[in-house]
């Protein structure tokens, strides 16, 4: 089962939301739970691990040792990305490949631009 969410919302509009007014609690809130999933240095390696590996996407197997960490960590790890909507998981057999929510980083990166 591919598990994608939509990359963020705030980031829909024609300028930098931070710029254009301020963030509602929600939108706030929203944002701190997507910085707080990247605010990780094994996430933050994880995302560059799977957007760089071929085919653009990763299994668990292929990540844990790389990062000398066990399967049941990584997979939180993978698990707290997926639900910020940074990275998908696509379940095959016994295995779960995960793969970068295409614009998901575009998108982060539009909300916090200073670009009007």
């Amino acid at each position: 089962m591919n598990q994608t969410r939509q990359p963020l919302p705030l980031a829909d509009a024609c300028c930098a939301p931070l710029l254009r007014a301020p963030l509602s609690v929600g939108q706030a809130a929203s944002l701190a739970g997507i910085l707080k999933a990247l605010a990780d240095p094994t996430r933050l390696r994880l995302v560059s691990m799977v957007a760089a590996h071929d085919g653009d996407e990763a299994c668990v197997c292929e990540l844990t040792d790389p990062l000398g960490l066990t399967q049941p960590t990584i997979s939180h790890h993978l698990k707290v990305l997926v639900d910020a909507g940074i990275l998908s998981r696509d379940k095959r057999g016994k295995w779960a490949y995960y793969a970068l929510v295409p614009g998901a980083l575009d998108a982060l990166s539009a909300v916090l631009s200073t670009s009007r």
